[in-house]
């Protein structure tokens, strides 16, 4: 990965090769960690964070659920990630911020109580999660044969680091079968999400996208929901079979790093042209006037350091 000059830790500035916990933190063991992921994309007007607010929200929300106390606030860590991007003198076109919290060194064993919280934001130039040739052509996608944990044994609502050993062994599954992604279905066979993505499917015209039943809610989601809806597109939420993607004319998965990347195949079924469709690329299109600060429409969506 692209190394950077500065990590925030627990209030600090660190030098990136100084960012570092010791062996025996909690969460290296356990897993109760929770994660965000947010970008900064140059525009016209400097480096702009996309929803930043939302992002840090959000993260505070999945330490709730997961019964972590992050003891700085939203606005403090917004604060943060912003002169994290000014002092690391980033100069590419995207920058990836991930901020995290998790439990560290003091105490071991299952009951987490008494552990440290520390709370962490890095920042790093990243390019296209999945790749820039798949974001025009397209990628492969494969439905895993796992499935997304049920609500009855997991907090998909969380953005959780144990959450993503799923996705990780969904991943590491459908490249080494030849493909670019993982789709995951829960445990009553319907579409859940990526491995780290959300997916959403044209039919008949209509842009439908399943509900956040057991998966994150998104903010990537209803970004392009809000902007489908000013399109004049009829956007459906609703559950979605393995055989309706087969069928579907077009296919695409969103996220932060994702962004908007479009499917072409499909368990070796082509999806429409087998190539980026018209409504995926006016999507895409739109989603990215947005971020780089070309659509003074959604301009108070952006925080400009």
């Amino acid at each position: 990965m692209n190394a950077a000059k500065f990590i925030w830790m627990n209030g600090k500035y660190v030098p990136w090769d100084e960012a570092q916990i010791h062996v025996l933190s909690h969460t290296l063991h356990y897993g109760n960690g929770v994660i965000e992921g947010t970008k900064a994309y140059k525009t016209d007007k400097g480096y702009a964070i996309f929803r930043l607010n939302e992002h840090t929200k959000r993260l505070k929300e999945s330490a709730k659920m997961t019964l972590i106390d992050i003891p700085f606030t939203v606005e403090e860590m917004n604060e943060a990630q912003i002169e994290l991007v000014r002092k690391n003198e980033f100069t590419g076109d995207n920058v990836y911020i991930r901020p995290f919290a998790f439990l560290g060194y003091g105490v071991m064993g299952l009951y987490h109580k008494d552990a440290p919280v520390e709370t962490v934001m890095a920042a790093w130039e990243w390019g296209a999660y999945l790749g820039e040739e798949g974001l025009r052509r397209g990628i492969r996608l494969k439905i895993a044969s796992m499935t997304r944990p049920a609500n009855t044994s997991n907090m998909g609502k969380a953005k959780a680091s144990a959450n993503y050993l799923n996705s990780q062994m969904a991943k590491f599954e459908a490249i080494e079968s030849g493909y670019d992604e993982a789709l995951l279905l829960d445990d009553q066979g319907y579409v859940a999400e990526a491995s780290g993505a959300c997916f959403f499917m044209v039919r008949d015209g209509q842009l439908i996208s399943p509900p956040n039943d057991n998966s994150l809610e998104s903010i990537t989601q209803k970004t392009v929901i809000e902007m489908a809806g000013k399109m004049g597109l009829e956007v459906v939420r609703r559950r979605i079979t393995r055989e309706e993607i087969y069928v579907a004319d077009e296919a695409f998965l969103t996220g932060t790093a994702a962004e908007i990347t479009p499917v072409r195949e499909v368990d070796a079924r082509l999806i429409g042209k087998g190539e980026r469709g018209p409504i995926t690329e006016k999507i895409q299109s739109g989603y990215f006037d947005i971020v780089f600060g070309r659509d003074p429409a959604y301009e108070h969506y952006l925080t400009y350091i």
